[in-house]
């Protein structure tokens, strides 16, 4: 496991629970500040003019990306203003936040059909799957047998408590990249739990699974720490970009990194968020295009009622009730399309094993969507098929 850690010099977040798609605090905070009050902000540039630009105006820079034109950095309000306006300068945004969408029996696996996978010698050896979230637990025993890179956007805090009643995990920061919220823990044993005889069986259990922790012990995330971690995937060149995290509000950073890794070939993959009922309420960044957004269902096949819903929604996943591992080399049951992700990345990572890539990968889940009389805003294309995207069917489970 290697420990590659980006050190960031400040972050300002808004602390909330992760249970619902979370209201970034982006469009009305970098109004209302006064002149002179200082502003962490993200600034997209279109040449180097306009990069020097916006670092002459910094008075701290947080983040200056590497693949991305874009830096974040820390300024008064009135010499942010004045990038506003610069030709070289594409967009000016609050850092805002985006945050875990939580809440197994693998009833959801089974639904799927991942274990006819399983039975068949489809395991994922050989795929790079990331989960971007709140790390993952390094010494649980069904995930550290494939368990590769680690790199921390936000670093493994388990002092303090959390506002609006979020529960950091009771873990222990082995690195920086360590789960201290159980989330990403969770999430990662969806999409790739060992096939050990212990704990859970997730959707590819031999992918190797790559620990981007983009979001802090409460469950919260700057756009900035996101978009870096999207950034770093698509660098390393690895397969699968999970991400069960969002908000209702969306980011031109992220948007620049989500760009970035879909045309270096990463199958991105976000939770829809947990808004509903709704009609139209997909959060972000499951709502951008490149993004497979996925919905969450319960064991009846009935759209969950916590499911955001919305256009934007491409396909839908197992997400109410749902069994699998949490730090401390622990397990447990948690709802949300957070969960309902996860079975869509390993899956992908299961098409990416077997030579599917980029955009192949994410027309390949689509077609082969089980269609279980949801609207098309419900579910998109259907239901996750793990079979069927690889050319099985229910019945060949050997």
């Amino acid at each position: 496991m290697l420990d590659n850690d980006n050190g960031v010099s400040r972050r300002n977040v808004l602390k909330m629970a992760g249970a619902s798609v979370a209201t970034a605090a982006a469009g009305s905070g970098l109004a209302a500040a006064k002149p002179d009050d200082t502003v962490e902000v993200n600034v997209g540039f279109k040449s180097e003019s306009g990069r020097q630009k916006a670092l002459s105006a910094a008075d701290e820079v947080v983040r200056d990306f590497n693949s991305i034109d874009v830096v974040t950095m820390r300024a008064a309000k009135k010499a942010v203003s004045g990038l506003e306006n610069n030709p070289n300068v594409r967009y000016v945004e609050q850092n805002g936040t985006m945050h875990a969408l939580a809440e197994s029996l693998p009833w959801g696996q089974e639904r799927v059909d991942s274990d006819v996978l399983h039975a068949n010698g489809e395991l994922g050896a050989g795929a790079d799957v990331a989960i971007l979230d709140t790390g993952i637990d390094d010494d649980h025993p069904d995930l550290t047998d494939k368990l590769g890179a680690g790199k921390a956007f936000v670093s493994c805090n388990t002092s303090g408590g959390c506002r609006y009643g979020a529960k950091p995990a009771n873990n222990t920061c082995n690195y920086s990249w360590t789960d201290d919220n159980n989330h990403g823990t969770h999430c990662a044993g969806i999409a790739a739990g060992d096939n050990n005889s212990q704990g859970v069986v997730g959707a590819a259990p031999d992918v190797t699974l790559h620990a981007v922790k983009v979001l802090d012990k409460c469950g919260s995330g700057s756009f900035s720490d996101i978009a870096a971690g999207v950034e770093y995937v698509a660098d390393q060149g690895w397969d699968v970009g999970s991400m069960s995290l969002g908000a209702s509000s969306g980011s031109s950073a992220l948007k620049d990194a989500v760009q970035y890794a879909t045309n270096n070939g990463v199958f991105l993959v976000a939770a829809a968020g947990n808004s509903g009922p709704c009609t139209d309420c997909v959060g972000y960044p499951a709502a951008y295009s490149e993004v497979m957004a996925v919905s969450s269902t319960a064991s009846d096949d009935s759209l969950s009622d916590f499911s955001s819903q919305g256009p934007e929604v491409d396909i839908a996943a197992p997400g109410t009730d749902i069994y699998s591992s949490v730090a401390n080399g622990g397990y447990d049951t948690y709802s949300g399309t957070s969960m309902a992700t996860p079975h869509v990345a390993g899956v992908a990572g299961q098409l990416a094993s077997n030579g599917t890539t980029g955009s192949n990968i994410r027309s390949t889940l689509a077609n082969s969507a089980e269609n279980i009389g949801l609207a098309s805003n419900e579910s998109g294309a259907g239901l996750l098929d793990a079979a069927a995207a690889l050319g099985y069917d229910s019945s060949d489970s050997t």
